[in-house]
């Protein structure tokens, strides 16, 4: 790690290693995605996606590549960084690394505002993804005003989140009871976590989301970091200690709703990221970067194993997460009681 001085005066650390965990994990990320593109019914080598990606391919790739695989791929990587930050935020928050929009419910909860227009309204594509963002929109102020005592802190808000999760989890079930059998079928498939289908109208938002929301997040890291060490010493340090975290849950909260919103509830993909990026970079801190670059790379990785695990039965990316993310929550329950955190 080596300091760097701005001609402003202004001057920050740059860790070498985890610079190049952020650097390889971009890497992985892309040839992930290439690899993506390249699979399907219509088989395209890497080195013509590329072509093809470049503007030199002939008309039958450029279709298949830019309008059909090209948005899934993006959405893929989008959907996987707006869970992988917004899991380092929750847990940073928390202090646990038990904090994550999974455990904590706000995915339920924009399942269920999803559900809501699924079966009440039978919604079209952009109803439900508006009723997903509302969904976890609520979700999130619930848990906050619930957790709230002189601020919000580690365990109440994570003891509060599952909760509010078994709570939504029953409304969820109790939706599905409820709605006829075209609905309820719908609503099962959104609910598993997908990509299938997913076009350029999801990638805009996203896009445009992520373009606002991680500036915003990465101006505030300082100031996370420092309410890591406690919120006396960030008090001392000039920290607004609520304010800034009352700001990087909003933002969470937001990056959350939006990816559940474009591609379903995909599990533990916020659990495992954020803890993954640390166990690389051996760094403190909430590790925003890392995560954000891990969630992208695992969502895409699983989304590609998905496709080519199974041959001609493909799998919903959320079922490959959900399988390997429930492994490693199991290992870390583990973990955490072997050293005495839980």
């Amino acid at each position: 790690m080596r300091a760097v001085r701005t001609p402003g005066g202004l001057s920050f650390r740059l860790d070498g290693r985890a610079l190049t965990v952020v650097a390889l994990l971009v890497l992985a990320a892309l040839a992930a995605g290439v690899l993506l593109i390249g699979t399907g019914d219509f088989p395209i080598p890497p080195a013509d996606v590329l072509k093809t990606l470049a503007g030199h391919g002939d008309r039958g790739q450029e279709f298949i590549v830019r309008e059909l695989r090209l948005p899934r791929v993006l959405v893929g990587l989008l959907v996987g960084a707006c869970l992988g930050l917004g899991g380092a935020l929750f847990q940073s928050i928390s202090r646990n690394p038990l904090g994550s929009p999974d455990v904590l419910g706000l995915s339920q909860g924009a399942t269920a505002g999803a559900l809501v227009v699924i079966v009440l309204f039978s919604g079209d594509a952009t109803a439900v993804t508006l009723g997903a963002l509302v969904g976890g929109l609520v979700t999130g102020l619930a848990i906050h005003l619930l957790a709230w005592k002189q601020g919000v802190h580690g365990y109440r808000l994570v003891l509060v989140g599952i909760g509010v999760s078994a709570v939504v989890t029953a409304v969820d079930g109790y939706l599905i009871t409820k709605a006829d059998f075209v609905d309820a079928a719908r609503a099962v498939v959104w609910m598993t976590g997908s990509l299938n289908g997913r076009d350029w109208e999801q990638v805009w938002p996203l896009l445009v989301l992520c373009a606002v929301l991680v500036p915003l997040v990465l101006a505030f890291a300082p100031g996370l970091r420092m309410t890591e060490m406690g919120d006396d010493v960030a008090y001392a340090l000039g920290v607004r200690v609520e304010r800034v975290r009352l700001l990087l849950m909003a933002c969470a909260v937001l990056l959350t709703a939006a990816a559940t919103a474009a591609a379903g509830p995909v599990a533990f993909v916020a659990l495992t990221a954020p803890q993954l990026a640390r166990r690389l970079t051996r760094s403190p801190g909430p590790n925003l970067v890392p995560s954000l670059c891990m969630g992208a790379a695992l969502l895409v990785t699983a989304d590609w194993a998905a496709q080519r695990a199974f041959g001609a039965d493909q799998l919903p990316v959320g079922v490959v997460t959900g399988v390997l993310g429930g492994v490693y929550l199991l290992w870390l329950l583990v973990t955490e009681r072997r050293a005495g955190r839980i």
